[in-house]
């Protein structure tokens, strides 16, 4: 099992050093450097093991971290109860959704079929080897930062201690029950298809993390640790069950298809171009109204209404709901009023990662790709830069109208929050808060598109061949994901974004005016 261990872990080195060549060959003036022999050059062969390594310390312990510290420690102010109790009730419950949602075991990779199908290896020796290894990272990067932060809440060492064992012991125990399902019922897990049921579990066992503590209701300290130590001992015992299970060849043969997992590339899957198709409309009697490169858009946005006008209005009732409740808890709870009110004066910055999550910028452009780009640009005309131009001119209107919607619900939203909880003394920050979300909501529609049109990404395998466009988007995530850590008053950090967001635009259309003619085509 180790000699399998050592070669499995030996392709997945060579695919990411290959992977990270590939993406310094996709960068623009270094690609052209690069030569394809390279991919044989040791000194850059060295280097890419040496960010492969990187990549995998990270993958031990800065994801621990930051989960620790985001979803426990630095909410455990919004509690009244002692916070040792508290820390260790709410990993307790988070515990069995991140089991649930991250089996490893059951997660359909690359790695996974170029060892099984392609090399060939051994399915149980793979499949056990790798698990064990990844229990071992989950148990050795949360043993620090469960100590570190359960000792400053005044948990016991001996619970700091044994968290992650447990934790390791959950995924294990929910793995042997999925195994033994498939050996009944012939049902597989699939961490890409999760059943509805699943999310109902994920919603009650948040409810109990965050919202028992808040109401006064959790679990003890003594009985968080004795429950912990018995799912730890049958843990233990369930390895039995993995070492003889002898059917895995079979269930990865279930997993890892083209559909469910698309050799060819990571970003653009098979899987979400059948999905796409299931949601256009087909119906011979969608017509416009409009003419030339507006009646042209104004179809494709009718036929994908399913997919994009449906999504922005699920999401707007979401957040109509959402808002509801907190309108809700702040008059069953006066005093969470002044709270919410001095969050809310200082958080906008918060707001710029959630209009990242709910923008359908990226979500538009890749489906623009596969149901029209993907064939018209095949076509000498639709290159052209008079099509070009008039053609994005018209998808920004729409790319930006269908963003507006769930923008303009949350932006009248937190207006209305920041009324109740006890307004403010500076009456330009309700205009300043509402305009700046609305803002926010423009710039990333235009920065998707824009994105799209200057590094289009595909080839005419839908396959992503743009480290450029990988890493910009990677940029964007980083660059939204910091703001959550800023804390500006309303009136300063709205003015900041109208007037960013209007310069953004202003250069982003320059740039696509100026070069889109020249970027905009398949990709080799």
């Amino acid at each position: 099992m180790l000699e399998t261990f050592v070669q499995s872990f030996r392709v997945k080195n060579a695919y990411r050093v290959n992977t990270f060549i590939y993406a310094l060959k996709q960068i623009p003036l270094i690609g052209k450097v690069l030569k394809d022999a390279l991919y044989g050059n040791y000194a850059l062969k060295l280097l890419g093991t040496m960010v492969s390594l990187v990549i995998e310390i990270l993958t031990i312990f800065l994801g621990k971290f930051l989960y620790v510290l985001i979803m426990v420690f630095t909410l455990l102010n919004l509690f009244k109860s002692d916070h040792a109790s508290t820390f260790v009730h709410i990993l307790f419950f988070l515990t069995w959704i991140g089991a649930l949602m991250n089996t490893y075991m059951f997660n359909p990779t690359k790695d996974k079929y170029y060892a099984m199908f392609t090399l060939r290896m051994d399915a149980k020796k793979y499949t056990l080897s790798n698990y064990y290894y990844m229990m071992l990272k989950v148990i050795v990067g949360f043993l620090p930062f469960t100590c570190i932060f359960g000792l400053l809440c005044n948990v016991p060492i001996w619970i700091c201690l044994m968290i992650p064992f447990f934790i390791a012991a959950a995924k294990i125990l929910l793995n042997v029950y999925f195994l033994n399902k498939y050996q009944k019922t012939g049902m597989i897990t699939d961490e890409n298809h999760p059943v509805k049921g699943i999310w109902v579990w994920v919603i009650i066992c948040l409810f109990i993390a965050y919202g028992c503590p808040y109401f006064g209701f959790l679990l003890p300290l003594s009985v968080s640790g004795i429950l912990m130590l018995l799912i730890i001992i049958a843990g233990l015992f369930s390895i039995s069950y993995l070492q003889k299970f002898s059917s895995y060849r079979e269930i990865y043969k279930l997993i890892l298809t083209n559909d469910n997992m698309n050799v060819a590339s990571y970003n653009t899957s098979q899987l979400s171009k059948e999905n796409v198709l299931k949601r256009i409309d087909v119906d011979t009697k969608i017509t416009s109204q409009k003419h030339g490169y507006a009646y042209f858009n104004d179809l494709f946005v009718k036929r994908h209404s399913n997919l994009l006008l449906k999504s922005a209005k699920k999401i707007s009732f979401v957040i109509i709901g959402i808002i509801f409740v907190m309108a809700l808890i702040l008059y069953l709870i006066p005093e969470f009023a002044t709270k919410t009110n001095q969050i809310l004066m200082v958080m906008l910055p918060y707001f710029v990662f959630i209009m990242y999550c709910i923008n359908r910028g990226q979500e538009v452009a890749q489906a623009m790709f596969m149901n029209c780009d993907h064939s018209m640009l095949t076509y000498g005309f639709y290159r052209e830069p008079k099509v070009i131009l008039n053609l994005f001119k018209e998808r920004l209107k729409s790319v930006i109208f269908i963003n507006l919607l769930p923008a303009f619900v949350l932006a009248t939203g937190l207006v209305f929050l920041l009324f109740i909880t006890g307004g403010t003394t500076q009456w330009i920050d309700y205009p300043i808060l509402f305009f700046s979300i609305l803002a926010m909501s423009i710039f990333f529609s235009v920065h998707h598109l824009v994105l799209y049109y200057l590094l289009q990404p595909y080839n005419a395998n839908s396959e992503t061949k743009s480290g450029t466009y990988g890493i910009a988007n990677g940029l964007t995530y980083l660059f939204c994901y910091y703001m959550l850590k800023i804390r500006i008053p309303i009136f300063t950090f709205g003015c900041l974004t109208i007037l960013f967001s209007i310069l953004y635009c202003l250069i982003s259309l320059f740039l696509v005016y100026r070069y889109a003619p020249k970027t905009f085509h398949l990709k080799n």
